[in-house]
């Protein structure tokens, strides 16, 4: 393992400087599972509070674009783009959300994709709770990065 970049010579937090890193072109994909029940599943596009599906890639795009704020060492990205997709698998009672981040820039999107992710599975568990709260988020993971200076990553199967 190399070393930790958000940390000075004393041990003490830092933000990273990039200024003098070259800006590219960047992407990222991650990936996240919530487990609910199999009719919940069935009827997101339908719950009392609205289509949660659609109210929760709002959600992960909005918060791709605030990682900068929720993350004290991450820098505010100018990004190009935020993806969210779903694949619903009712029969195994798994909802997984798959968010993708681009950005021209000097440092990566791997945070805002996470991030993005993450809130848009935590929107799934808000808009469904009503009908079921031992949901489980898990599984929460990068899953692709490309452009840098450390060159690009996929995630082993």
């Amino acid at each position: 393992m190399g070393e930790w970049t958000h940390l000075d010579e004393e041990g003490h937090a830092r933000m990273v400087d990039v200024g003098a890193k070259e800006v590219t072109a960047r992407m990222a994909r991650a990936e996240g599972c919530i487990q609910m029940p199999r009719e919940l599943i069935q009827n997101l596009h339908a719950l009392p509070k609205g289509d949660a599906l659609q109210v929760a890639r709002l959600a992960g795009i909005m918060a791709a674009k605030r990682v900068g704020d929720l993350i004290p060492l991450c820098h505010p990205i100018p990004l190009d783009s935020v993806e969210i997709a779903w694949e619903l698998k009712p029969d195994l009672g798994v909802v997984r959300v798959e968010a993708k981040a681009t950005c021209h820039g000097r440092t990566g999107v791997e945070m805002e994709a996470m991030t993005a992710a993450s809130v848009a599975l935590l929107t799934l568990y808000d808009m469904g709770k009503s009908q079921a709260r031992d949901m489980v988020l898990g599984e929460i993971r990068l899953l692709e990065k490309t452009g840098g200076k450390s060159g690009d990553w996929l995630a082993k199967v």
